[in-house]
């Protein structure tokens, strides 16, 4: 072929390109480029050599499946013979057993002797339990490598042939529980009947469950809390009790032996001196008793006439489901620290919503005198109790309330200022801690004087049992202003725990009905521990920083 012959064979890219390179000299990128419009195409080897062969006759699908070969034809004829087989479950069991084995057999051939080595009798008969005996190992991997020189693809196993020496592994027996020896005694307190294991602890008493212990302190205390109750005897044994120190102990709780001394002490009711207490314990009592010989008789005068009348409403209505307040003789207690109360404190009088706070000073003092479960129909405590421990107890709860009521004494003026003034600082405080929350009420028309009220005026003993408020109270002695400005915190943090179940609900009602009903009922020292830890972390984000409660928008 001549230059002119052999440039013309060679296609040109374009004109005023120049000539096409070879494909030796073409750039890498450029040698398997694809065909793409506009591109030439080039004469190689390849395609000269194609032109020479014959074209090759067109096949037939009768053609192409004789020429294939179907891996699932190779146990064509076994499947055969099973379909014509009535198997049953004895031979089922061989049947799966090469399969199940045979896919662990390499990974536990290194472990399998060494297993067998410690089962007795392996050369006699076949082995129990999880591991197949050695012949069937073997000939599952000897059926893996015919079913592999056959080309057998995955899930073909099923299909081989049943080995007639086969012996399948035996299951292990089925596992049966121990049977537990019966109890021998048992133990019967209110609902409680149940057989009663050395581990199990006695049935909590109901007056128990009202001053917040738990079911093993029926007995003997724990001993953590053994512990705790001994540093809070060695405080109190002193000769000079450090409150501070003592605060920081009782903070997380107060054991129940040392709760009433302790509630005395931190109420600033009994001095730190151990050498005045019972000269003041005296003094106070007396003094009381003089105010209820000089005031309880004025009761009936036109000016104490709505003060003694609305204490006598709401006395019945306290604790109503506990038949203990509603004996006689502690109800003549509690409207004789009422009417005292209001008579010498004329700013504020006599507001619905003290009474339930006697309640706690009542029940805690009261155990100090006796550890029968006074919550129960049976105990009348004019018989039970000594006169002069009633008397006692009386004088106690007087000025401990008068103690508590001093520190927040604006809730209960004219207007109540102090519980609007503590409203507005838990809806800005929700606000600023959960606005999704916060607008989810805003939204449904909820304002929080409408279910905070109760919570301030009552100090939440409407919404907890009676034993989480005694466990709230030994924190709020604790803490400084607990009863004022901590039972903000504590407020916000119990709203918070709530949030859920709020944000479920779409309509006024529904969210006013939650509020107001809160399942609290079987709440205790974990959840009441839980919530005042929130209300802590509050308090350390927020009580040093009025800002934020306090902010001003931007003009």
């Amino acid at each position: 072929m001549t230059d002119s012959g052999a440039r013309s064979a060679v296609p040109q890219v374009g004109e005023g390109l120049g000539r096409a390179m070879s494909p030796q000299r073409r750039p890498f990128w450029k040698r398997n480029a694809p065909k793409v419009p506009g591109r030439s195409v080039q004469a190689s080897p390849i395609r000269e050599n194609l032109k020479d062969q014959k074209p090759r006759k067109t096949l037939s699908f009768q053609d192409f499946e004789d020429n294939t070969s179907d891996a699932w034809d190779d146990a064509e004829d076994e499947i055969i013979a099973l379909s014509e087989a009535k198997l049953s479950f004895e031979n089922l069991l061989p049947t799966s057993a090469p399969v199940n084995h045979g896919k662990t057999a390499s990974s536990n051939q290194a472990s399998l002797p060494q297993r067998l080595d410690e089962i007795p009798g392996e050369n006699t008969g076949p082995v129990t339990g999880d591991f197949p005996t050695q012949s069937s190992t073997v000939k599952s991997e000897e059926a893996s490598s015919v079913s592999r020189q056959k080309g057998v693809g995955p899930g073909v196993g099923i299909r081989q042939s049943i080995p007639e020496d086969f012996t399948p592994p035996v299951p292990p027996p089925a596992h049966t529980p121990p049977t537990l020896p019966p109890a021998e005694d048992t133990a019967e307190s209110g609902d409680w009947n149940v057989a009663q294991s050395e581990s199990r602890p006695n049935p909590p008493s109901r007056l128990s469950r009202q001053l917040g212990r738990q079911p093993s302190d029926d007995k003997s205390l724990s001993e953590r809390e053994g512990v705790k109750l001994k540093k809070v005897q060695e405080f109190i044994a002193g000769p000079n009790t450090d409150l501070d120190a003592l605060k920081k102990l009782v903070w997380s709780g107060i054991p129940r032996e040392a709760r009433p001394t302790v509630w005395k002490l931190l109420s600033n009711y009994l001095p730190a001196n151990v050498e005045r207490r019972c000269m003041m314990l005296e003094r106070k009592r007396e003094e009381y008793f003089r105010f209820v010989d000089q005031y309880y008789p004025s009761r009936t005068q036109e000016i104490h006439v709505e003060t003694w009348r609305q204490i006598q409403v709401d006395i019945p209505r306290m604790n109503s489901q506990l038949p203990f307040f509603r004996q006689s003789s502690i109800q003549e207690i509690y409207e004789r620290v009422l009417f005292i109360w209001a008579i010498r404190h004329p700013a504020s009088g006599y507001v619905q919503g003290i009474n339930d706070l006697v309640t706690p000073f009542f029940v805690v003092f009261l155990s100090e005198y006796t550890d029968l479960d006074v919550i129960t129909e049976d105990f009348d405590a004019s018989q039970n109790l000594d006169p002069k421990a009633l008397n006692a107890i009386e004088a106690d709860c007087f000025w401990c309330l008068s103690k508590l009521l001093d520190g927040i004494q604006d809730n209960y003026t004219f207007a109540q200022p102090g519980i609007q003034l503590k409203v507005n600082k838990l809806r800005e405080l929700v606000k600023r801690i959960d606005a999704p929350l916060h607008a989810h009420l805003e939204a449904h028309m909820v304002e929080y004087l409408q279910f905070a009220f109760r919570w301030m005026n009552n100090l939440l003993m409407r919404e907890l049992p009676l034993r989480c408020t005694i466990r709230l109270w030994d924190t709020y002695l604790a803490e400084p202003q607990g009863f004022s400005s901590f039972h903000l915190y504590v407020c916000a943090a119990f709203l918070i725990r709530w949030r859920k179940d709020l944000l479920r609900e779409r309509d006024f009602q529904g969210l006013m009905l939650h509020l107001q009903n809160l399942p609290t009922i079987h709440w205790g020292d974990d959840e009441i521990g839980l919530t005042l830890a929130e209300a802590y972390r509050l308090k350390y984000m927020f009580a040093d920083a009025p800002n934020h409660l306090n902010q001003k928008k931007n003009t």
